[in-house]
């Protein structure tokens, strides 16, 4: 089998990170090879030297064959390397044409900027069709859903005839059908030959998908396995250093009054329809759904970030009225939202800035009083920061959703939302941010937890509701629950059943 890409020997430094230290990598041509790793693990800095955006400072790079040590970005496309990237990289304002082509037009007149539009869309009808996309060339891509977006990555990899083709976290804004549509198209780009570098934290997807497996820690590379002859264990003890005995490690609370009530809740855009529920004290209470079942417009209009068209809300079983965030603050409750990047921090702002922004008194905390309270969320959450002056953008995807919840720790919060809380994060993380939400419950808190990954929501949730196009469609309890029953409610078409009994 023709050997794609050899890395070998790489290592890389940043000022006070040892980033990579001898990290090896070896692809083959139409294989599918997992990168794995914790957050903070080296994958995307490993990456960036291959597109050449990093020089490394030790080591080989091989493509083909080839010496390719000295690498550039417009050597690496030369190359034939491309990135589909998990932050879609698109100019929504263009056309679908202009989105993969970008930097690269057919011309009538070069010299006087005459674009030849007829070979343009033709070029890329011919992409799309590959792709099994509908969209049509002359489409703007603002219009289009997350999963067309993502084929556009795709389109413009194969538009430079890529041999490498790197996927980074390709799902995690995917539902179920459009995952699957994208397996497809990758198992056509293996047929093709073309070598496959999928990094996700989703290791039902590596086993799935995935022929071998390179694993990094800390910066070092652990090894590569054969996917089909190793555990999920075995890859998460490689990733992690240690043993999780525990995926989900849930404990149980002191289930208590009903802290929250809804009745009848919809929202102006038709979204979410006459929707009932409730949540106790000291228990989970799971959303499971469809992306675009209407899971996420519940809490926000919950939390006062989209407004109520009818319905009612109950806390501690007085009727209350929420108009704004701050509405919902006032009340108790707090939001950890699904884009922690755009809507739950500030990244420019320092670790301790974030923690203490619901409490901002006239705009103003004493610098070494911020300092020390970020301190103790620091050390009780194990965020890894060289300081709680580092801008938040610096951490890794786990540590910004640690600063994300301890922003709502240091508030009065006693229902705590949590929207795809471990969307992104390493499997380690993800144990630690599971062992927060028992702890919260134990504290006679309540969390609320969508997500759309079903192994999550049985293994920690007491009570599952199941939404379908905008309606509640099921309600399970923990012990009834399973993957069958809850895909089941997801797909039923919306039709309303009311919840149980309190």
């Amino acid at each position: 089998m023709q050997k794609r890409l050899r890395m070998a020997g790489i290592e890389k430094r940043f000022p006070g990170v040892y980033a990579l230290r001898g990290v090896n990598l070896e692809v083959n041509a139409g294989e599918v090879h997992g990168l794995l790793g914790e957050n903070g693990a080296g994958k995307s800095t490993l990456m960036k030297i291959l597109g050449g955006i990093y020089p490394q400072d030790k080591g080989e790079i091989f493509i083909n064959d080839v010496d390719c040590t000295v690498m550039t970005p417009e050597r690496a496309q030369a190359l034939g390397v491309g990135f589909v990237h998990q932050e879609l990289n698109l100019a929504e304002a263009l056309n679908v044409a202009e989105n993969i082509f970008m930097g690269r037009m057919p011309y009538k007149n070069k010299l006087l900027g005459i674009i030849d539009y007829q070979e343009l869309y033709r070029s890329t009808q011919a992409i799309l069709k590959k792709l099994g996309s509908k969209v049509k060339p002359t489409d703007i891509v603002g219009t289009l859903p997350t999963a067309q977006k993502q084929l556009l990555e795709i389109g413009r990899a194969i538009s430079l005839d890529a041999k490498i083709v790197i996927f980074d976290e390709p799902t995690t804004s995917l539902g179920n059908d459009d995952v699957a549509a994208l397996f497809k198209i990758i198992n056509t780009l293996k047929q093709d030959g073309v070598a496959i570098i999928y990094i996700s934290h989703r290791l039902k997807e590596i086993f799935e998908i995935c022929d071998h497996a390179t694993v990094l820690r800390d910066g070092q590379y652990i090894g590569t396995v054969d996917v089909k002859s190793v555990s999920q264990n075995t890859l998460i003890t490689m990733m992690v250093g240690r043993d999780i005995t525990e995926l989900f490690p849930k404990e149980y609370g002191n289930i208590g009054e009903t802290i929250l009530e809804i009745q009848g809740l919809s929202d102006y855009a038709g979204r979410v329809k006459s929707v009932s529920f409730y949540a106790k004290r000291g228990e989970i209470v799971g959303f499971a759904g469809l992306v675009g079942s209407g899971r996420t417009e519940i809490v926000r209009m919950l939390f006062g970030a989209d407004p109520i068209s009818q319905g009612t809300i109950k806390v501690r079983g007085e009727k209350v009225t929420i108009n704004t965030p701050k509405d919902a603050i006032n009340q108790g409750i707090c939001l950890l939202t699904e884009d922690r990047k755009g809507q739950g921090l500030s990244l420019i702002m320092s670790v301790a800035e974030n923690i203490n922004m619901p409490n901002m008194q006239d705009a103003i905390l004493k610098h070494s009083k911020l300092k020390a309270i970020a301190e103790k969320f620091r050390v009780s959450l194990r965020i890894k920061t060289a300081s709680v002056d580092t801008a938040v953008g610096n951490l890794s995807g786990g540590n910004q959703q640690k600063v994300v919840l301890a922003k709502w720790l240091n508030t009065a919060s006693e229902v705590f939302i949590f929207d795809e809380p471990t969307k992104g994060i390493d499997v380690g993380a993800k144990a630690e941010i599971y062992q927060i939400m028992n702890q919260l419950v134990k504290e006679n808190k309540t969390v609320i937890m969508i997500s759309s990954e079903l192994p999550e929501l049985l293994g920690m949730a007491d009570r599952i509701y199941v939404m379908c196009e905008g309606r509640l469609t099921g309600e399970i309890l923990k012990q009834d629950a399973t993957q069958g029953k809850i895909m089941a409610f997801a797909t039923v078409g919306g039709h309303h059943v009311e919840p149980k009994a309190q």
